[in-house]
């Protein structure tokens, strides 16, 4: 009797390990993009703190949607608006964001922030200096987005460009207007042969995107 009540727990567990493991894998799940819609929406034009405008999320969302992209980073987290699009786009990829931000108060309200949009666990958000976290990084990486100390661009590209996976992108925010590390970090990388480059105007202040087009 001993043997055949351990059998039928041992068959239980499995049912339940199995229900697990699908759970985990469901891609966007019910509600979920009416929950992220919804709160975007309601903090339209109260993000502070150098957060990207709502156009530029949007266009990160729709350019890891168009390339599939599941392994993403991002250097510099603010207070998670940005990173909100892209947790977003990755609960739809099956994918996950790394996002890197250096002030203990814009992280904490970042992850504040991430569990009210709905996106937490999509998200591995790390408290560090990205000068130090960056080159660390093991990748590879399918989409790398860039909105930290413009005049250390050219530096993480450099530190991350072996780590991008074939038609992977390396994105950069405020390249047009009044940045000029911007512009010149737009200058170098349209230098480099293994990446085409173009920019998203978005809400004006500009997003470059690099993608790998050879090994």
């Amino acid at each position: 009797m001993g043997r055949i009540i351990a059998s039928i727990v041992a068959v239980i567990i499995g049912i339940m390990a199995v229900s697990v493991s699908h759970g985990q894998q469901t891609l966007n799940p019910p509600g979920l993009d009416a929950h992220v819609s919804r709160f975007l929406n309601n903090t339209r034009g109260s993000w502070n703190y150098l957060n990207v405008p709502y156009e530029d999320g949007k266009i990160l969302y729709d350019l890891v949607l168009k390339g599939n992209f599941k392994h993403i980073l991002e250097i510099g987290t603010s207070t998670g608006h940005s990173t909100i699009w892209l947790a977003w786009a990755a609960a739809r990829t099956g994918g996950r964001v790394t996002t890197i931000e250096i002030d203990k108060e814009r992280h904490e309200a970042a992850l504040e922030n991430f569990k009210k949009a709905g996106v937490a666990q999509y998200i591995d958000a790390r408290l560090g200096d990205a000068h130090d976290l960056v080159p660390a990084m093991k990748g590879p990486f399918d989409f790398v987005f860039c909105d930290a100390d413009k005049d250390w661009y050219i530096k993480y590209f450099r530190d991350l460009r072996g780590k991008i996976n074939l038609n992977g992108c390396f994105t950069a925010h405020n390249v047009l207007g009044w940045n000029s590390d911007g512009k010149r970090f737009v200058e170098y990388i349209k230098r480099d042969s293994k990446f085409t480059t173009y920019i998203e105007q978005g809400s004006g202040e500009g997003i470059s995107v690099s993608c790998r087009i050879t090994k």
